[in-house]
């Protein structure tokens, strides 16, 4: 495909460097000189200087054969235009808008975004997305993270091989005869900072974090036999009451009637008017990070504490205080400098999350073609988690798994007929409308759009 980018950031850099990868002619747009020139030097794309909200600078990055464009600038009203103008002038078939502000999000206004006004077909917002993500972690304590696949029938669980548990040093095949009737498959493995696929002979390790496909009705006997019990956290600690914090506390109260949140907000402001938008939460202003505000918030007391301020810093400090107390607590910290991940373990903070993947993974979602679904993208977009439905022109109708000649970097994790989960074996059939959740390499997403897609955008 043709895809035009507008927005050379963090979220751009990311898209644009998958979309590279995976074969498709990708030109980049961005005002500033200097992140185009980092693209041009490091990625095999088209980097223009200039304005992405004008037709001419629009027109020169090939907008009129574009079959896409992707506005993720840092201004929600330059978005907006970008997808008017590529509808307007260039009759762009797909837009996909990153929208932060709430006013364009919420409500009557949300009625805008139509052919006959802004012809926005995709919105992200990358706030709501990110306390979606932190909302699942803490919906599934024991797992790093969760995600939900085939309208939440199958999760994806990131699970941290810790010392004590029970199943690792065990051969894949064995833990299959030892619990014949989980609905679960253990597709593979990040260790020592390396993806590996792991087969039945092989085994999970310590400090290894393993990616699961699991039946969504069997989640907490499968954490537990990884041999994490640990209950939902009654005691939530939310740093920073911006728009995550806000969204994460809202989701909070509408699930959980027995989970107590209070959040810790600087700006006297800003934790007045979320004070106001909240019914049970308890909101202090202060800073996080002096002692007198920590105590008046419980500290001690909290099972989990969440850092979301706009400062990396103060959010892994938030969590090595939190560590420091002595009672075990779950931490987790928003970051958006990369190379803070290095510091994880010696810091002792439980999950650094980068804000700009968890966006870059629900757009490439948006960018697969055919009956390419949920997508969730790791290391970077090396390997992709992702749902494909299977059409009637689909080579793999009425064959078995063994005899599908799938790629060796694609492996099934779960297929989902007629609501039903199934973990396949390779004598399995596929049929028509079946859903298929799956784990494939960047260099076979090609393929996989071919055996899902019937062809369209």
């Amino acid at each position: 495909m043709n895809i035009i980018i507008c927005g050379a950031g963090k979220v751009g850099f990311s898209i644009s460097k998958q979309l590279s990868a995976q074969g498709h002619s990708v030109t980049v747009i961005d005002q500033s000189s200097e992140d185009i020139k980092k693209i041009n030097d490091t990625q095999d794309v088209k980097g223009i200087v200039g304005r992405a909200s004008l037709p001419s600078v629009l027109e020169n990055a090939g907008a009129e054969k574009a079959d896409m464009v992707i506005a993720v600038t840092r201004n929600d009203e330059t978005n907006m235009i970008v997808c008017q103008l590529a509808s307007s002038l260039f009759n762009v078939s797909k837009k996909i808008a990153r929208i932060r502000t709430k006013d364009f999000l919420e409500g009557k206004w949300g009625k805008l975004y139509n052919k006959s006004n802004i012809p926005i077909d995709v919105i992200i917002s990358p706030e709501l997305e990110v306390a979606k993500s932190l909302f699942r972690r803490l919906e599934a304590p024991g797992a790093l993270d969760n995600v939900p696949f085939g309208k939440d029938r199958v999760k994806m669980l990131e699970i941290s091989i810790e010392k004590n548990c029970p199943i690792k040093n065990i051969p894949l095949k064995k833990l299959t005869e030892k619990f014949p009737n989980f609905k679960a498959n253990i597709l593979g493995a990040v260790r020592k900072e390396k993806f590996i696929y792991l087969k039945k002979e092989d085994q999970m390790l310590e400090n290894d974090n393993v990616y699961v496909v699991v039946s969504s009705d069997q989640l907490n006997p499968i954490l537990k036999a990884f041999g994490h019990d640990e209950k939902i956290a009654k005691n939530v600690l939310i740093i920073g009451g911006g728009n995550i914090g806000l969204q994460l506390a809202k989701m909070l109260e509408e699930n959980f009637e027995d989970v107590r949140v209070k959040i810790i907000e600087k700006n006297k402001q800003r934790a007045e008017e979320i004070a106001n938008e909240l019914s049970s939460s308890i909101v202090i202003n202060g800073d996080a990070l002096d002692d007198e505000i920590l105590k008046e918030a419980n500290l001690e007391g909290s099972e989990t504490v969440i850092a979301l301020t706009n400062d990396d810093e103060n959010n892994m400090m938030a969590c090595v205080l939190a560590e420091k107390t002595g009672l075990k607590k779950r931490t987790i910290a928003i970051v958006n400098k990369t190379n803070y991940n290095l510091l994880q373990d010696s810091l002792n903070i439980d999950d650094l999350v980068d804000p700009r993947m968890t966006t870059v993974s629900r757009i490439m979602e948006h960018v697969h073609r055919g009956t390419i679904g949920t997508v969730y993208s790791l290391l970077d977009g090396d390997y992709e988690f992702i749902e494909g439905k299977i059409s009637e022109k689909s080579e793999l109708v009425n064959k078995k798994i063994q005899d599908s000649n799938l790629p060796d970097d694609i492996r099934i994790g779960a297929i989902i007929r007629k609501n039903k989960v199934f973990i396949p074996k390779s004598s399995f059939i596929f049929e028509k409308d079946d859903l298929v959740v799956f784990l494939a390499k960047r260099e076979e997403l090609k393929a996989v759009e071919n055996i899902f897609s019937v062809g369209t955008i």
